[in-house]
Formats: C-alpha cells, sequence, structure tokens
C-alpha cells in the first residue's frame, strides 16, 4: 500500500507566498497542516480555500508550532516546511527517495552539491558552520547544515522523537537533529535550495536566534540522554 504523506506548514503573516507553496505541496502531498500564529492577513483563509487543515497555534514560536503540529498529523510520512516561500516544495520528491527502507529522517542541507541559499548572510553562514561543526564533534555526526528546517520524517520516529522536544522558536531544527542521533535515528541529508523571501520581513534574528541555538547545544551536553 502506498503510504501516506503529510505536510507540516508554520505560517504567521504569509499570505503574500503561502498559496504558491501550497498549491506546490499539492502534487506531492495527501494532506496539508497548515499551523498559524495568528496570522493578521489572508493567510489563514487562503489556506482553507486550497483545502489545508488548519490549526492555530496556542503559544507563539516556530518550536512551539512545529511541537503542536506534530501532534496533531496521523499519516505514513511528514513532511516540514516553511510557508514563506523559501523552501521549493518540487524539491519534497528527493526527500521522500531518500527516506528509503532503514532511514528515519531526511534533512534538507544548503551546502551539499546541489543545494545553495539565496538568502543567508555572512554572519547565518559563520554560524551555522560553526554550530554543525560543534555537533558533529559532540555527537559523531556528518552534518553539513544544522539551521534549516526542510525536513521528512517516518511517523514512527516523530512518534519517538515528539516526547523529548522542547524548543519554542527556531532553535527547534538543531534539537531535533540532535536528538535524532540521540535517540538512535538514522539521518540522512539532501540538498536544498534556499530562496530568497518575497515578501515581508523574516522572524529570526542572528544574533538572538544564534544565542539560542547555542543554548540549546550546550543543553544537550549536559543532558547526554534524551
Amino acid at each position: 500500500m502506498k503510504p501516506t504523506i503529510e505536510a507540516i506548514v508554520p505560517t504567521i503573516n504569509e499570505g503574500h507566498a503561502v498559496k504558491e507553496v501550497l498549491l506546490g505541496l499539492s502534487k506531492y502531498t495527501d494532506r496539508i497542516l497548515v499551523i498559524d500564529a495568528y496570522s493578521k492577513d489572508r493567510t489563514v483563509e487562503i489556506a482553507k480555500n486550497l483545502g489545508a487543515k488548519v490549526v492555530m497555534q496556542n503559544s507563539l514560536g516556530k518550536g512551539s508550532a512545529l511541537r503542536e503540529a506534530f501532534d496533531c498529523v496521523n499519516s505514513d510520512i511528514i513532511v516540514m516546511l516553511d510557508g514563506d516561500g523559501s523552501m521549493k516544495p518540487e524539491e519534497v520528491p528527493s526527500f521522500l527517495k531518500a527516506l528509503a527502507p532503514g532511514v528515519d529522517v531526511v534533512k534538507g542541507s544548503r551546502f551539499l552539491p546541489g543545494g545553495y541559499s539565496e538568502d543567508l548572510s555572512l554572519i547565518r553562514t559563520v554560524g551555522n558552520l560553526l554550530f554543525v561543526s560543534l555537533v558533529n564533534l559532540l555527537w559523531s555526526t556528518n552534518y553539513t547544515d544544522l539551521c534549516y528546517g526542510f525536513g521528512a520524517f517516518r511517523t514512527e520516529a516523530l512518534r519517538r522523537l515528539c516526547p523529548h522536544l522542547e524548543s519554542i522558536n527556531f532553535e527547534i531544527e538543531t534539537e531535533i537533529f540532535i536528538k535524532a542521533k540521540k535517540l538512535g535515528l538514522r539521518v540522512v541529508e539532501v540538498p536544498s535550495v534556499e530562496l530568497k523571501r518575497q515578501h515581508g520581513k523574516s522572524n529570526l534574528s542572528s544574533i538572538r536566534d544564534g544565542f539560542r541555538i547555542f543554548r540549546t547545544i550546550i543543553k544537550e551536553i549536559a543532558y547526554k540522554k534524551c
């Protein structure tokens, strides 16, 4: 039987981009769940009109959104990506192909051959390099990218991860991929292209969120097991 595929898309005021994202995802997924942080534009209206299930998140923050969304899905494979148009839905097939037997999690990388970013500043590039090098050293991983939220999961793997996730903001990706390693899940990377944000301003702050990511890594060192 063909596995069912569901996409999780966190949004906040993404009315200018979410239509294109959801239409693209609909070609490769069976269901789409939009987890919205009480957008003040037409994001929710557009998502509902396109047939997506919309859930209003209880707490602010991308980490909170994803953790709440993970509890709402019940498909065989879960894909997560942002709703701002920076991640390409047409890459979903490459994530699904990489989710071969024995693979639990597939993560996108902007630093593998074939991947790149149109949006990374110098400080974010250097920060990501330092963080991924630290994580590789501490947990014997071979990641090339750490702070990027395009991924695919087998539901069984996600159910193992969910009880251990605590992050509220953008550090959620770092926590997911560290804890996946701690839990013995097999993670592989595929190249991914990050496009420049089409509209509005990113909610990510290089300094503030960089500190949160570093704090997450230190916390995971202190708690060696999940």
